[in-house]
């Protein structure tokens, strides 16, 4: 109720003129003319690409090494050394943004970064490193990594959860067949994860228009040379609201980016229930 109902009545600021002496009752309602200016920037076709794009690649390589570690963390029978792997596995995703971004900076500065110095000068005896802040197309493979650190522990305590249902009669019924590692991960243990994984990707297809702002924004250190890879959505209404201070922006490009998410999560729970009516949420 507090958290996801009281704030729907802020929503009337996305179609108003948001006034701090009238306040939001009394401030003027304008339509639609807050949405406008998420399209008309000629970085708005740059920003939607990227937001769209990260979050479809993410989403995919997210289920590959999420249902891969937890399966690998599974077989794991030594309690201590699980314990290790868990913590270590789960520490990146509670670490603030802000400490990743110095982590990343510590590995990509120019002069005094640990690739430039160790591998590129070092292994590779090149005489100057590269310049990994002024190179936009280092970074789609960079921010994928960090993502993916980050969030895999995360992702992996959710199918592990599933993994540890399963019956271990299924297992014990292959082997007796004689089947090896692979074909009871193929044959048993990918096919009862099904559920979830549908029900995850689903899921997560509702942050779709949305980006990680502490990702695109603090782990680039915001540089202009780099915008073409790292503008999402996000980050064009965090710099419009510092140069206009508009909250009606703000919440317009909010309202907007829920609204595709909900056509998103309602369009992909469809397309599963058309396949397979078993496995869509609703």
């Amino acid at each position: 109720l507090v958290n996801n109902y009281i704030p729907l009545y802020g929503l009337q600021l996305a179609f108003k003129q948001f006034s701090y002496q009238k306040g939001i009752n009394q401030s003027p309602w304008i339509g639609l003319k807050n949405f406008k200016f998420l399209f008309a920037s000629n970085d708005a076709f740059i920003m939607v690409r990227n937001t769209l794009l990260y979050n479809i690649i993410w989403i995919i390589i997210g289920v590959i090494f999420g249902v891969a570690v937890a399966i690998l963390f599974n077989e794991i029978l030594n309690k201590t050394v699980q314990k290790f792997y868990q913590t270590a596995i789960l520490l990146p995703y509670l670490m603030s943004m802000v400490v990743v971004a110095y982590l990343v900076y510590a590995f990509l500065a120019t002069d005094t970064g640990l690739i430039n110095n160790a591998i590129v000068k070092g292994l590779l005896g090149k005489e100057e490193g590269i310049a990994w802040y002024m190179e936009s197309k280092y970074w789609p493979f960079i921010l994928t990594f960090v993502q993916q650190w980050k969030q895999i522990g995360f992702g992996m305590l959710l199918y592990l959860s599933s993994l540890l249902g399963i019956d271990k009669s299924y297992y014990e019924a292959a082997m007796l067949d004689g089947a090896t590692k692979w074909q009871q991960i193929r044959m048993i243990t990918v096919p009862l994860l099904k559920p979830t994984i549908i029900m995850l990707t689903i899921l997560n297809m509702g942050q779709i228009f949305r980006s990680d702002f502490g990702l695109f924004f603090q782990v680039p250190m915001n540089q202009g040379a780099l915008l073409s890879a790292t503008q999402t959505i996000d980050t064009y209404v965090y710099t419009a609201l510092l140069v206009n201070n508009n909250f009606g922006m703000s919440a317009a490009a909010s309202f907007l980016q829920s609204v595709v998410g909900f056509i998103f999560i309602v369009g992909a729970n469809a397309l599963v229930r058309k396949m397979d009516k078993n496995s869509s949420l609703f």
